[in-house]
C-alpha cells in the first residue's frame, strides 16, 4: 500500500517523549467534560485533500538567511513531501540589507547620473539561493518600488515601531515614474532568475504584482496599479512565456471598496485594454485575496474573531466564482490569519495574546477546515491559502508576535502544520454533535458552545483524522469527552496501528514549558534543548493495534480546550 506521506521516522520527527497516558483506544474520560460524538464514514472518499496550509509569508526578507531564519525554512521543507511556499514583502526595495520590524531591502536597482539602470542581484540571490538550499520555493511577489523609480521617493524608508503612530506609507510605495523601466526590471529579473536556476524551477514559481493594493501599500489610483500590473505581467511572459503570474492580493473582501476594486482588476485583465500592449485583456494564472480576523481584549482576555476571516474568504471565493471564465483557475488566499499585523507584539498590542498559546493552534485547525468547505460551496479551485507568518531575528522569546517560532522554538501552532502534512489522499465526510454549522461560524464566529469537529482523510490503508476543540474566547472551560467512530472501513483492515499526537497544555507546547521554567530570557543550554523538545510534535501514549468490529472501529478520548489531535489509523503497518 502506498504511504499518505512520508513518515521520515515519525518516532525520530517527534522526539519521542513518550506521556504517562492511558491507552489511547481505551475509553477515557475528563472530569466536568461534555459529550462530543464525531463520525467518520471510510467508505466514501471525496475531493482531494489538497495541501493548501504549505504557503507561508512575512515582511521582512533578510530574515531569510539569518539563522534563525534558515532553521524555520528547513523545519518548515521538512513539513511535507508537497514543496513549501515562502511570499515576502520588500524584494524590490531599495537598501543595504539592514533589516527591521516591516521592513527589508535588497538594493537590486539603482540609476547612474544619466538615468541609466543598474542590476545588483546579490541580496536578491542570497534569499533565493537559501530558498534553494533549504527546500523551499519562492512565491515571488514583485514590489516594492525602488527609490530611483519612485515618482515620490522621499521619504522613503519608514521607521515605523510597535505602538508608534508613524506610517509605514512611504516612498516604496508610489508608482514608477517610468513604466518601461519598471517592466525592464521585472525582465531581468525573471530572465536572471532562470539563467540562475533554471526554467524547470523557475516555472515551479508564482509571480505576483504588489501587496494590497487597494490600500497603504499602494500610493497611487486602482488604474494605475493596473498599468503596473500589466507592464509587469507582460514583462515576466516576455522573459518565460511558461511562468505563472496573477494578483491582485487586494486586502480583505468584505467591505465595498475591496470588492470594487478587485471586480475591476479581474474584468480588466479577462475584457480590458492591456496598457503595456495595447491588446484585449492582461495575464492572469492565478487570482490572490487577503482574509483576516479580528481579535479584540475584551474583559482581560482575548477574544478571537474567526468570523471576520470567513467572511472575508466567504466574499472573495464568491466574487472568483461569479466569472465562468476563471473557474479553473486557481485562488490563492495570499494572507490568511486570526489578525493584520505580524510585527505587533502582544506586549503592546494585548488583543494579540492568542499568539504564543495553543489558542492560535486550536484557531487555525478550525479556520482551515472552513476554507475547504467555502471553496466547495462557491465550486472555486482553491490551490492554496499563504499564512503570514515567520520569525524575527533578535526579539525577546515568546514576544507575541505572530510568528512560527521564537529564536528557533517553534510555537504551538507549527505543530498544526506538522499534522496537515501527515494528511493527505481523499477527504472523508466527517459529522459532530460538536462542530458549529458552516453559516453560523462565518456570521457569529464562536463565542458561544465551544467548536469541537473533525477533518478526515484517506489514503491507502490509512486513515488520518485531524480534531479540534475551538472557542473564540481564550478562558478556561471543560474537556470535551470525545467519542469517535470510523465505519465502513476497508475489509482488509482487520487490525490498524493508532498513533495519536497532540497540542495542548501539555503536549507539543514550548510556550507553556517556558512558563514553567519562569519564563527565561537567557535560557541555559539545559533550558534550551528542554523548550526544543518540547516544542516537538508529541504522542499521546504509545503506539498500540486496535481492531475494528465489523469494520467499525470506536474511540474514546478527552480533547481539552483549544487543544488539536491527530489520529492516525495505518493498516498496512505490519
Amino acid at each position: 500500500m502506498k504511504p499518505l506521506c512520508r513518515r521520515a521516522s515519525l518516532t525520530a520527527a517527534i522526539g519521542l517523549a513518550l506521556a504517562a497516558s492511558p491507552a489511547i483506544g481505551q475509553e477515557q474520560s475528563s472530569p466536568g467534560a461534555f459529550p462530543v460524538v464525531i463520525r467518520v464514514d471510510a467508505s466514501r472518499p471525496g475531493a482531494e485533500m489538497k495541501p493548501v496550509w504549505r504557503f507561508f509569508g512575512h515582511d521582512e526578507p533578510n530574515y531569510t538567511y539569518m539563522p534563525d531564519g534558515k532553521r524555520l525554512l528547513g523545519q518548515l521543507a521538512a513539513l511535507s513531501p508537497e514543496p513549501v511556499y515562502i511570499r515576502t514583502h520588500n524584494l524590490l526595495t531599495s537598501g543595504d540589507g539592514t533589516p527591521a520590524l516591516k521592513w527589508g531591502s535588497t538594493g537590486v536597482y539603482t540609476e547612474d547620473d544619466q538615468g541609466r539602470p543598474h542590476y545588483d542581484w546579490t541580496i536578491l540571490d542570497r534569499i533565493f539561493d537559501t530558498y534553494r538550499e533549504k527546500g523551499v520555493r519562492p512565491y515571488v511577489q514583485i514590489g516594492f518600488m525602488p527609490e530611483a523609480l519612485s515618482t515620490h521617493p522621499a521619504p522613503y524608508q519608514h521607521r515605523w515601531k510597535p505602538g508608534g503612530r508613524e506610517s509605514i506609507s512611504t516612498g516604496w510605495a508610489y508608482p514608477p515614474n517610468d513604466y518601461k523601466k519598471w517592466a525592464e526590471l521585472v525582465f531581468q529579473w525573471v530572465k536572471h532568475s532562470v539563467e540562475r536556476y533554471g526554467k524547470a524551477e523557475v516555472e515551479t514559481w508564482y509571480w505576483e504584482v504588489w501587496n494590497e493594493p487597494n490600500i497603504l501599500y499602494w500610493r497611487g489610483t486602482a488604474e494605475e496599479y493596473q498599468k503596473l500590473y500589466d507592464h509587469a505581467a507582460v514583462a515576466v511572459r516576455r522573459a518565460l512565456p511558461t511562468a505563472r503570474v496573477g494578483g491582485p492580493h487586494v486586502a480583505g473582501t468584505k467591505s465595498a471598496g475591496a470588492t470594487k476594486f478587485l471586480r475591476d482588476f479581474l474584468d480588466h485583465c479577462l475584457h480590458g485594454r492591456n496598457h503595456a500592449t495595447g491588446q484585449v485583456g492582461s495575464p492572469l494564472d492565478f487570482v490572490a485575496f487577503h482574509a483576516k480576523g479580528s481579535p479584540r481584549f475584551v474583559d482581560g482576555h482575548v477574544q478571537t474573531g474567526i468570523g471576520a476571516q470567513l467572511q472575508d474568504i466567504d466574499r472573495g471565493f464568491e466574487v472568483v466564482a461569479s466569472y465562468p471564465e476563471l473557474k479553473n483557475t486557481p485562488v490563492i488566499i495570499g494572507e490568511s490569519d486570526p489578525d493584520g499585523c505580524a510585527a505587533c507584539p502582544s506586549s503592546i498590542y494585548p488583543q494579540n495574546g492568542y499568539r504564543n498559546g495553543t489558542l492560535y493552534a486550536s484557531y487555525t485547525a478550525a479556520a482551515f477546515a472552513r476554507k475547504y468547505a467555502l471553496a466547495e460551496r462557491h465550486g472555486v479551485r482553491f490551490d492554496g491559502a499563504v499564512t503570514w507568518a515567520f520569525e524575527f531575528e533578535g526579539q525577546p522569546y515568546f514576544a507575541g508576535f505572530r510568528v512560527l517560532s521564537t529564536n528557533g522554538v517553534p510555537l504551538p501552532v507549527m505543530n498544526v502544520f506538522r499534522m496537515f502534512g501527515l494528511m493527505a489522499g481523499r477527504r472523508l465526510p466527517v459529522e459532530s454533535s460538536g462542530e458549529i454549522g458552516l453559516d453560523d461560524i462565518r456570521a457569529h464566529g464562536v463565542s458561544g458552545r465551544p467548536d469541537v469537529s473533525a477533518l478526515a482523510c484517506l489514503r491507502g490503508g490509512k486513515v488520518v483524522i485531524l480534531a479540534w476543540h475551538h472557542h473564540d474566547v481564550d478562558v478556561p472551560g471543560p474537556a470535551a469527552d470525545v467519542e469517535l467512530t470510523i465505519t465502513d472501513l476497508p475489509a482488509a483492515a482487520d487490525r490498524l496501528l493508532l498513533e495519536h499526537f497532540r497540542v495542548d497544555n501539555e503536549h507539543g507546547n514550548a510556550f507553556k514549558a517556558w512558563q514553567q521554567m519562569g519564563s527565561p530570557q537567557a535560557p541555559t543550554p539545559a533550558q534550551r534543548v528542554a523548550l526544543e523538545r518540547s516544542s516537538d510534535l508529541a504522542p499521546i501514549g504509545s503506539p498500540e493495534w486496535v481492531k475494528p468490529d465489523r469494520g467499525t472501529l470506536k474511540l474514546r478520548f478527552a480533547l481539552p480546550r483549544q487543544a488539536v489531535s491527530l489520529l492516525v489509523l495505518d493498516a498496512g503497518a505490519r
